[in-house]
């Protein structure tokens, strides 16, 4: 029981019994028959009653789970990596992330703000919706590249935005084009069906996708202000996911909104890694969809501010590094494999054309042994004609 319900029990019931006795006029009776109320009534409510209740526990840990550094340096650090990145000599032009995830999930608003980190200021390479809905305001498979400052040069790293997956069939990005974009099966500019996957047929099929078309890192997006994911929403990721794992493609996930999700990061985004609330979001989600904690990244997106904020960028470029890391181990991976391919290939023609010269040279010796055979049956028959004359 609350120890301030208990007192005020006790002041009511010692007010109601100090007035019924002063209208009777026996003030001294009742004066001691109000202490023995009182005792009667304290001897009946449990000592811990009165005790000092503990304060309720605190919803951040005293130590981060996560090790990350804050403030200038280690923003400047992060993003010198970035801008210092560039492909090997010879290999492909761009490092492609293909972002993809629920509807809402801010697939769009990560790709800006980290536009936003790169450029030091606000810009919108990709269009947004800044309404509630449960249907995908991207429709279209687009490919974002970031400019260098004022410049004509863009970084290598591009983004790849798609519809986003909804719940039920017939309804948001189908699970099959975003294998096929993984595949580099998707030309630019083609507009999803929802009713239907991408076929061979149609027009926005890439026939010969080359190592630049393909998808180097897929990163799945969740919001953490999302009670559950969907089941029917689940299924499909799950999909998406062991088809990546089939590719070899480097999973990441990014989750968003963290700042709407948690009292303690909205108040100070430093935070991040001392919620509690979030930790264990992060590791339903890493249940959930099959992706390590490792491998999970909370940011939050650029939404209501104008400025650029040094803690956004630090979670951000924290992410980005990553991916960059992550895509680059791939490409290497698949150049090499592609090499290996190319030199298996190349002994394997060397291989047919042994056999086919063999092959040949047995024919020819066959026609050779043929012709003698022919020539020495024809004299022989000449002979046995010249005799039997």
């Amino acid at each position: 029981m609350n120890s301030k319900i208990v007192f005020a029990v006790v002041g009511v019931v010692g007010l109601l019994v100090a007035l019924r006795f002063w209208r009777t006029g026996d003030a001294e009776d009742g004066s001691q028959n109000l202490m023995e109320n009182l005792q009667e009534l304290k001897d009946l409510i449990p000592e811990e009653s009165f005790m000092q209740s503990e304060p309720p526990p605190s919803p951040t840990l005293s130590e981060p789970w996560r090790q990350i550094s804050w403030g200038d340096n280690e923003r400047e650090t992060d993003l010198q990596y970035v801008q210092n990145y560039t492909l090997a000599k010879g290999k492909v032009k761009h490092l492609r992330v293909l972002l993809y995830g629920p509807v809402g999930s801010g697939k769009s608003s990560f790709i800006n703000s980290v536009s936003n980190v790169l450029r030091h200021r606000m810009s919108i390479p990709a269009a947004v919706s800044s309404t509630t809905s449960d249907k995908s305001f991207t429709t279209k498979y687009e490919t974002h590249e970031i400019r260098r400052g004022t410049s004509d040069s863009f970084y290598p790293i591009v983004f790849n935005d798609i519809m986003g997956l909804e719940e039920g069939t017939g309804h948001g990005v189908q699970a099959e084009d975003i294998k096929l974009a993984m595949m580099g099966r998707v030309k630019e500019g083609y507009k999803f069906n929802a009713g239907s996957a991408l076929s061979e047929h149609d027009p926005g099929y890439n026939q010969s996708p080359s190592p630049d078309d393909q998808v180097h890192v897929l990163v799945c997006v969740l919001s953490a202000n999302t009670a559950e994911i969907k089941e029917p929403v689940l299924q499909k990721m799950r999909g998406v996911r062991e088809a990546a794992g089939d590719l070899g493609i480097p999973q990441m996930m990014m989750i968003t909104k963290i700042d709407e999700a948690c009292d303690e990061i909205e108040k100070d985004l430093r935070n991040v890694y001392k919620s509690m609330h979030l930790r264990k979001k992060m590791k339903d989600f890493s249940s959930a969809v099959g992706i390590p904690m490792n491998c999970i990244f909370p940011v939050k997106n650029y939404n209501e501010e104008i400025n650029i904020n040094d803690d956004v960028d630090t979670l951000i470029l924290s992410a980005l590094r990553r991916m960059i890391d992550f895509g680059d181990d791939f490409i290497d991976k698949m150049y090499s494999s592609d090499h290996q391919y190319h030199e298996e290939r190349w002994w394997n023609l060397i291989w047919d054309w042994i056999l086919q010269l063999n092959s040949l040279y047995n024919l020819t010796t066959g026609l050779q042994q043929f012709g003698i055979w022919m020539t020495l049956l024809l004299g022989f028959g000449i002979l046995i004609m010249m005799r039997s004359h």
